[in-house]
C-alpha cells in the first residue's frame, strides 16, 4: 500500500520520549485508512535523505513532531516540492506553533495537521539560511548559547539562562542596517528579525508580524534594561519609545562593528558580522486551525 503521509520525528527535541507520540499517530492514522510512513531523525544527513524520500514517494502531506529547529530542516528538505506541512508541536518553545495558534493538545492538532486547509507563509533567508519564525543577533542568541551548553530544559532552563545572560550581558554593539534604500547606524542590545510575532513563550515582540504579506520586520531594541524587558514580558513592547525602533522591509543587509551572536529560530549560530537578508513570498504551504 502507498504511503499517503510522511511523519517526521524529532525523538529527543524538548527533552521527551516521542514513542507515544508516534504510536498515537500510527493509530490516528489507521482510524482514518490513511498509511504513514515514520522517520526519525539522527541528526546526520537527515535534511538528505527527508529530501529524497519525499522526491521517491506521492505523500498528501509531511507531518513534523518537533520544535522549530526540526520544522525549518524539514521546510529546507522540501525546497522545489509542492507539499502541504502539518506541525505537532513538540519542542522546548514551539515558536512557530504559538505564531500560527496552533491548539494544546495533541488530538486536537493531529486533526490540523491530517486534514487542514493551508496558509502560504513566507520564508526568510538569511546569508542563504531559511529562517520561519524569529532570529536575532545579541541578548537573545547568548541566552540560547547558554541554554544549549546547559542540561537544565524547558521553561526552568529558559529561565535560569535568562537571568544569567542578563547579569553578564556586555555592552551594546553598533549596526549598521541598509533596508529601503536608507541606511541607519544603531547601537542595539538586540536586533530581531522576525516573520511572525511571538517567541514560543507567548511574548510579542514584533506587534507588526504578518507570516504571508512578503516582508519581515527588524525589531532593534537599543536598550534592554528591566524596565524595558518587563514590558515585554507583560505583553506591553514600547514600540512608541526611543528604545525601540521597527522596520518593516523585503531585504535589508546589517553590519556589525564586531562579532556579534546571532540565533536562527532557536538554533544558536555562532558569531557574525554581516547578515544579508531577504524574502521567499509565499514559499511553504502549512496547514492551520
Amino acid at each position: 500500500m502507498k504511503n499517503n503521509i510522511l511523519f517526521v520525528v524529532n525523538p529527543i527535541s524538548g527533552g521527551l520520549d516521542k514513542k507515544g507520540l508516534t504510536d498515537l499517530v500510527q493509530m490516528y492514522s489507521i482510524n482514518i485508512g490513511v498509511t504513514v510512513l515514520v522517520y526519525e531523525t539522527t541528526g546526520s544527513n537527515d535534511t538528505a535523505h527527508i529530501r529524497e524520500i519525499c522526491l521517491k514517494e506521492n505523500f498528501e502531506r509531511v507531518i513534523v513532531a518537533g520544535g522549530d529547529g526540526t520544522i525549518k530542516m524539514v521546510v529546507e528538505a522540501l525546497e522545489d516540492i509542492d507539499i502541504v506541512l502539518g506541525i505537532l508541536p513538540a519542542g522546548s518553545a514551539n515558536g512557530l506553533a504559538t505564531d500560527l495558534n496552533l491548539p494544546k493538545t495533541i488530538e486536537e492538532n493531529m486533526c490540523i495537521a491530517f486534514h487542514n486547509p493551508y496558509m502560504k507563509m513566507d520564508v526568510i533567508t538569511i546569508n542563504e539560511k531559511y529562517s520561519l519564525h524569529l532570529s536575532d543577533l545579541g541578548l537573545n542568541a547568548d541566552l540560547i548559547k547558554n541554554y544549549e551548553e546547559n542540561s537544565l530544559r524547558g521553561f526552568w532552563g529558559y529561565a535560569a539562562q535568562a537571568y544569567t545572560t542578563l547579569r553578564e550581558s556586555e555592552d551594546a554593539f553598533e549596526a549598521t542596517i541598509i533596508a529601503n534604500e536608507t541606511t541607519i547606524i544603531v547601537k542595539a542590545k538586540m536586533i530581531v528579525i522576525a516573520n511572525s510575532q511571538k517567541y514560543g513563550t507567548g511574548v510579542v515582540i514584533n506587534p507588526m508580524g504578518v507570516m504571508n504579506d512578503g516582508k519581515f520586520e527588524l525589531v532593534i531594541l537599543k536598550n534592554l534594561d528591566l524596565l524595558v524587558l518587563g514590558k515585554i514580558l507583560n505583553g506591553n513592547i514600547p514600540i512608541d519609545s526611543e528604545d525601540i525602533v521597527i522596520v518593516s522591509t523585503d531585504k535589508a543587509v546589517i553590519k556589525t562593528n564586531s562579532p556579534v551572536s546571532f540565533q536562527i529560530d532557536g538554533e544558536y549560530c555562532g558569531k557574525q558580522t554581516e547578515l544579508d537578508i531577504g524574502i521567499l513570498k509565499e514559499h511553504m504551504k502549512v496547514a492551520i486551525p
